[in-house]
This record gives C-alpha cells, sequence and structure tokens, in this order.
C-alpha cells in the first residue's frame, strides 16, 4: 500500500488540477486538510452509474476510467484519469446521482474529498465557491470548443488528437518525449475519438505502416510524437 500524502503533499497535487487553478494557496491548505487517501485495485469500481454523488477524487497516481453501459451490452469509455485529474467534481456542489461507473484501470492512489465538508467548507470561505465557479466555467467553455472543433475534423484527425492528447499526459508523467508508451486500447482510443473501432483500427494501421506508431495487447508505442502531430487538422 501507498503512505497516505502529508498536508503539504496534498497541496502539491491540488495545484495540478485545472478546477483549483483558481484557488490561493490558503484555499487549497484548507481543501487538503479535508482530503482522506484511497487506493483502488486494478479493475475495482470507485462508483457507478446511479450511485449517489457524495465524494469527489483526484488521482495522485495510476489510472482509472470512466464507462458507461451501451444498450447493446458493450461498456463505452467516456473518460481517462491520470495524476493530477479530478473526476465526480460535481459531488462538490451537490448530492446528485452519479452520470458514469469510474474504474481503476491499474492500481491507483487517490485522495478523496467529501461534497458535505467541501459544502461547508465554501460556506465559511465564500471566496472558494466563486473561484471554483470561474474554474468550472472556464472548463465547460474549452469542452464546447473542443466538441467544436471535432465537428469539422475527420476521423483520422480526431484519432490522432486522442492519442496526441495520451502521449502529452504520459510524457507529463514522466515518459520520454520519443518512444511513449501509452497503456490504451484500440476501442478506448476509438471512444475517445468519437468514431467507430473499426475506423479507428484502420488509421492506427496507417500510422504503424509510417512508423509513426507501433501496437501491442493493450499498448500503444508512439515513437514520434511530432509525426503524429502532423495528422491533427
Amino acid at each position: 500500500m501507498s503512505s497516505a500524502p502529508s498536508s503539504s503533499e496534498v497541496v502539491d497535487l491540488l495545484t495540478r488540477v485545472p478546477v483549483f487553478a483558481t484557488l490561493e494557496r490558503d484555499d487549497l491548505q484548507r481543501i487538503a486538510q479535508l482530503a482522506v487517501p484511497r487506493q483502488f485495485e486494478p479493475g475495482q469500481v470507485v462508483f457507478r452509474k446511479g450511485d449517489q454523488s457524495d465524494t469527489c477524487y483526484i488521482v495522485r497516481s495510476g489510472h482509472a476510467r470512466a464507462v458507461r453501459e451501451h444498450p447493446d451490452g458493450r461498456t463505452i469509455t467516456l473518460a481517462t484519469f491520470g495524476p493530477g485529474d479530478i473526476f465526480g467534481e460535481l459531488a462538490m456542489f451537490e448530492d446528485e446521482r452519479r452520470s458514469a461507473t469510474v474504474e481503476a484501470i491499474e492500481l491507483t492512489s487517490a485522495v478523496a474529498v467529501l461534497g458535505p465538508d467541501m459544502r461547508r467548507l465554501m460556506s465559511i470561505h465564500p471566496q472558494i465557491s466563486m473561484r471554483l465557479a470561474i474554474a468550472l466555467g472556464r472548463r465547460l467553455r474549452e469542452s464546447n470548443e473542443r466538441l467544436a472543433r471535432q465537428s469539422f475534423q475527420t476521423v483520422q484527425s480526431r484519432v490522432a488528437v486522442a492519442l496526441s492528447e495520451l502521449v502529452a499526459r504520459a510524457i507529463a508523467e514522466g515518459a520520454a518525449e520519443t518512444e511513449v508508451p501509452v497503456v490504451t486500447t484500440q476501442a478506448d482510443i476509438a471512444q475517445l475519438a468519437g468514431s467507430s473501432r473499426e475506423s479507428a483500427s484502420r488509421f492506427l494501421a496507417v500510422l504503424e505502416r509510417a512508423g509513426v506508431i507501433s501496437q501491442g495487447r493493450g499498448r500503444l508505442v508512439v515513437h514520434d510524437p511530432e509525426a503524429l502531430e502532423s495528422y491533427v487538422y
């Protein structure tokens, strides 16, 4: 088991979370005092779609993914989360039902903040609420802009963008800037790109023939991230 993080380590983690980007360090220290360490085994469900939304989580190490069951029985990946990512953040504001299931992909360490604790903190320090609202507004605008861009992109470009984002995350987590290993599947990339698995698979084969990537079971290696960027337009 990983050791519990110190308060200063939690503050440093929170500074990496875009939702908290507008908060002062004193605000982050107050949130850090509420944080509880959690650890999840590979495949362990953090919460399920329909569960009461009472806790948000910030990933320290490892990876998790948000999934949803398709009516035909398939499991669709909606998003992946790595170190510095937050999920379940709406629990900070209200007790809604979860809109998706989140499960650990590998051994994952996180810190959890209970929604009721966060709301009490925001009632005592209203500037935290205001700054969080600003950050969430920015995040929503960025999401809308991304959706608008995707509507004009080809499948190949969307797949290249999705893979480039996974590469950027791997590099941020300490991978080299070339020969970047990415733990993912063709199905996950297709879902992140909003394309069919068949279309994503065909384009990944094109990248492999061009020497940009190589593929294995549940794993990709991007040999030349700059060359991958040339497919984004």
